[in-house]
């Protein structure tokens, strides 16, 4: 199942286009020959889409995280975890206000929309379930972090179990897990912005 933190990926890509597009994407393209298809900038999101992952699934705080959905999801615990840390990046005061995310929301769906025939069939019919329904926007309210989890416990092939308890488990744990936000996300954008640097110097 592709990453769920899309707003992370969207917001790591400080407002540039094309890193935008490539972190957007980077699931959906399988192989060094689909990689070859796009520009070098949307190649560089891609790298980095990859590396974010990386950085994050291996880190001691997600880790940490995980614990807390491991009984009710198994496997698919660090799925959660990337979604409610999504939630709690949309609800980061010093990150967005409400209108600042439903702007931010907005730019990412148009970069995508202007380049929707060179993009990956498969991302773009999720993609339209994503603007439909406003999924970076609604990860600033409970309600969305809801239906996420509902939407995900039925895509999800191998995950028996009910959206209610994993939503259950979210807010039990809520202030421990948005302090595991809290201390980890500083580290990522530190990292991510020199990704960034080292793909400039190329």
């Amino acid at each position: 199942m592709p990453c769920m933190n899309y707003l992370a990926h969207a917001y790591l890509s400080f407002e540039q286009p094309a890193l935008i597009t490539g972190n957007m994407i980077a699931d959906f393209v399988k192989g060094q020959s689909r990689l070859a298809v796009y520009d070098p900038a949307i190649q560089a999101g891609i790298r980095i889409h990859r590396a974010i992952d990386t950085f994050t699934d291996q880190h001691p705080l997600t880790l940490h995280a995980k614990q807390y959905f491991r009984a009710s999801s198994g496997l698919y615990s660090g799925v959660f975890v990337d979604l409610v840390y999504d939630h709690f990046l949309a609800t980061d005061p010093e990150k967005f206000t409400a209108e600042s995310l439903h702007s931010f929301a907005r730019n990412v769906y148009s970069i995508i929309r202007k380049q929707e025939e060179a993009l990956p069939p498969a991302f773009m019919k999720m993609f339209g379930y994503m603007e439909e329904y406003n999924w970076l926007y609604g990860y600033h309210y409970i309600e969305g972090i809801f239906r996420s989890m509902r939407g995900l416990v039925q895509r999800a092939k191998y995950l028996e179990t009910d959206a209610n308890i994993i939503y259950a488990v979210f807010m039990e744990h809520y202030e421990k897990l948005k302090a595991c936000y809290q201390e980890f996300f500083p580290e990522l954008q530190q990292y991510v912005e020199g990704l960034i640097r080292e793909e400039i110097r190329q």
